[in-house]
């Protein structure tokens, strides 16, 4: 692996721009169970405050991401084209390969505490899970919930992990002093699809009722329901069954996000296409050969859909401008630029 291209590199830590030192990086593998076959790469980050490309239709402007990639491995996700900088492979290297930024928690209160911060929204979960498996281990996520806490920093969290319920205490404190949005990915309820696409992840029951106990507790949750899985995970029936389990956890808000393949994610979900649903290959070479992106219509049709559900069953979309209320584009962004600037979600 080459780390040149983020570090100071070898005799020049402090070298402009660099986002760790090179003699800051850790190795290390732990033989358990949840961790077999990860390698985590612990360093002391730089920065943490990440500003959203302008090009972007996100509702909020920065972001704060504590890992590069992730242990879900979700076989569509568009994050994979960041282990690309660190030049590591965006398939099972983006899995298996985690980068930890083990001082997250301290620089984010620094950072925060400049005079040049306006207290500004800060949305978490919009490149990785900040909730996936390491998250056990290393534990960032109390300190960062408690830093913003201090400050009353606005923020939200997007997340498939059912960690989340170990910090409810915290998001409990920090919603009393400042606005805390949180969302639950799940894109469909469908068991066998799940286990193929999110194999890292809690199953779509599981996250359900974390969404009810985050709900209980009086913190508002919404659902994202992505992504939508065209021939897959998007028959009538699909649909119907997840907005209504959606509605039952008691979430706040569904919205949908057709899939999207962006360079990374579309080698390796193609591949998993090919080796799962062979049948299905040249339908997704159509359907997808303007770009990253499904065809408007579908994206529309999908989203007409969602919301005759939601309505049905007593729930609504999300309103543009709370927190997570992700806005589904008819048309793809820009090309993602380099760090430190944050890729967008859509």
């Amino acid at each position: 692996m080459r780390w040149d291209n983020l570090t100071g590199g070898p005799g020049a830590p402090d070298a402009p721009g660099a986002l760790f030192g090179a003699a800051s990086v850790v190795t290390r593998t732990f033989d358990t169970p949840e961790f077999r076959g990860i390698t985590f790469h612990e360093v002391r980050a730089r920065s943490i405050l990440n500003r959203v490309p302008g090009a972007s239709r996100m509702p909020f402007e920065w972001t704060v991401n504590p890992y590069r990639g992730c242990s879900h491995a979700c076989v569509y996700c568009f994050a994979r084209k960041t282990h690309s900088y660190l030049d590591l492979d965006t398939g099972i290297g983006f899995d298996s390969q985690i980068v930890v930024k083990t001082n997250a928690p301290e620089l984010l209160r620094r950072e925060l505490a400049s005079s040049r911060w306006t207290g500004a929204h800060i949305a978490m979960g919009t490149n990785v899970d900040c909730y996936q498996r390491a998250e056990g281990r290393y534990r960032l996520m109390p300190g960062i919930i408690e830093a913003l806490h201090e400050r009353a920093n606005p923020f939200s969290i997007l997340t498939k992990g059912t960690l989340i319920l170990r910090d409810l205490p915290l998001l409990r404190r920090a919603a009393e002093v400042a606005e805390v949005g949180i969302s639950v990915s799940v894109g469909f309820t469908d068991t066998a699809l799940w286990r193929t696409v999110e194999p890292g992840t809690p199953s779509p029951a599981a996250r359900l009722g974390a969404v009810r106990a985050l709900t209980d507790a009086g913190i508002e949750c919404g659902v994202l329901m992505a992504p939508v899985i065209p021939f897959l995970g998007d028959s009538p029936e699909q649909l119907r069954a997840t907005v209504r389990a959606v509605a039952e956890s008691g979430a706040t808000s569904v919205t949908p996000l057709v899939l999207h393949l962006r360079p990374g994610a579309r080698e390796w979900f193609t591949a998993w296409l090919g080796a799962h649903h062979p049948h299905l290959v040249a339908r997704y070479e159509r359907m997808y050969a303007g770009g990253s992106y499904a065809p408007t219509w579908y994206q529309r049709q999908i989203t007409r859909q969602v919301h005759e559900l939601a309505a049905e069953f007593g729930i609504g979309p999300s309103r543009r401008g709370a927190a997570r209320a992700v806005p589904v584009p008819e048309r793809p962004a820009g090309a993602a630029p380099a760090d430190p600037v944050q890729l967008s979600l859509l």
